[in-house]
């Protein structure tokens, strides 16, 4: 495939945007080569300024669970946008998506609606502050929440030290009140609360881990924080921005049947627009201004279009009592051929999954925390990703990344998807 019209756009972008990129992982530094910039998209595929058709396997990070410019949302957007784009004032939709969302997802009273998961997950682990009257939160090496201080932290000599800045421009001050904890260890984080008494307000978790590859809880182990939690007087959030209403129309608490205290939410809430949400119960939800001191606020949250593609995307999964079911059978059969056919051509590699979020990890040792994601061969990953490329397939371009399956991919994509991968995997 050709991509000189993708190389000449980057060449041109960064003159003008930092890397020629606005969110990193776009710049294809961990695989190398050029981005891909894409003209339009439609149900499962993508469509580049090279005029090249790509099955697409991460859907805009997770969002096109039905597909892209689906019917229903298009409309949405399209209809709403005739009425105007932004009020900064309360309009019916935003009531009318809330009670939706409420009604699907377990444990929770009230949502408040933002612009993006970063900062549904600021906003949580302020209010969980406000409401336990503590500073210390614990978090999760291999989870990310967003770009906010308190997450681009990284581990130090131990699991009970503080945590050092991960990014300059992050204060000394602000790392010391994020504990790092190991994901799937129920010890390391224990031994936090045992160094830190009375202290930690919240711990936050992706209770299905997609950014270290998907990385699924060991059994017992959400049921442990929740435990752990309760015993201490700690708020358990979950950071839903990928898992929720794509696992489950109520997300991993219905999943894993595991009640989080405050939920964020991004990514399929928002239909493809930018969106985020946070929600709890009323106990909780009332510390928020203007009801409580808990100061939160949006020129542009609740925006009307961004509500009306949101609401489109929830009906239409909450009308869909099948989704779940073909999503889930969809990767499976994936999982089985990827399976199949890298066995056959002498891979060494393990498969994560989790309803329609799955990774391929070029090592024999399970990937269950960051540690052993980051054992895997990315020299061998690169060359995969860039083989299923020529091959016209996209994948996330970072081993680091789980994949989304959208409703829209269809039995013959899976099929070409497979003997693309045999085809490449004699290559590796």
């Amino acid at each position: 495939m050709s991509y000189q019209r993708s190389s000449a756009l980057f060449v041109e972008a960064q003159n003008v945007i930092p890397g020629g990129v606005n969110s990193p992982v776009r710049a294809f530094k961990a695989v190398g080569g050029t981005p891909i910039f894409v003209k339009r998209a439609k149900g499962a595929y993508l469509y580049d300024e090279d005029g090249n058709q790509l099955i697409d396997y991460i859907n805009s990070w997770g969002p096109m669970i039905l597909g892209h410019a689906n019917a229903k949302v298009i409309e949405a957007i399209t209809e709403r946008a005739k009425q105007g784009t932004s009020f900064g004032m309360p309009t019916e939709l935003e009531t009318q998506i809330a009670k939706l969302a409420i009604s699907m997802v377990p444990n929770i009273d009230k949502i408040r609606f933002v612009n993006s998961g970063t900062e549904a997950c600021m906003s949580a682990i302020r209010l969980a502050r406000g409401f336990t009257k503590r500073d210390k939160i614990v978090k999760f090496a291999g989870c990310y929440h967003g770009h906010s201080d308190s997450f681009l932290i990284q581990a130090g000599s131990g699991a009970s030290t503080f945590g050092t800045p991960n990014s300059p421009g992050v204060t000394q001050g602000t790392a010391k009140d994020t504990l790092l904890a190991n994901y799937n260890d129920i010890e390391s984080v224990r031994a936090l609360f045992e160094a830190n008494p009375n202290e930690i307000a919240a711990i936050i978790i992706e209770p299905v881990a997609g950014n270290m590859g998907c990385v699924p809880p060991k059994e017992g182990f959400l049921e442990s924080l929740r435990e752990v939690c309760l015993a201490n007087g700690t708020l358990l959030i979950f950071d839903e921005v990928m898992t929720g209403f794509r696992l489950a129309k109520g997300g991993a608490q219905e999943l894993f049947s595991i009640k989080a205290d405050i939920v964020c939410f991004g990514k399929v809430i928002g239909g493809g627009l930018p969106v985020g949400a946070f929600a709890a119960r009323n106990e909780i939800m009332n510390h928020l201004a203007p009801l409580g001191p808990v100061y939160q606020a949006g020129t542009l949250s609740g925006n009307p279009l961004a509500m009306a593609a949101g609401l489109a995307m929830l009906t239409e999964i909450n009308n869909d009592n099948e989704l779940f079911t073909r999503l889930e059978q969809k990767t499976a059969y994936l999982e089985k051929g990827i399976r199949e056919v890298l066995n056959q051509n002498n891979i060494v590699f393990t498969i994560n999954r989790v309803g329609s979020m799955i990774s391929v990890h070029f090592d024999e040792e399970a990937v269950v925390d960051f540690q052993s994601a980051k054992k895997g061969d990315n020299d061998t990953f690169k060359k995969f990703f860039h083989g299923l490329l020529n091959e016209g397939i996209y994948i996330a371009p970072s081993a680091y990344e789980t994949w989304f399956i959208t409703d829209a991919l269809s039995y013959e994509d899976i099929d070409f998807t497979i003997k693309a991968i045999n085809k490449v995997a004699k290559t590796l």
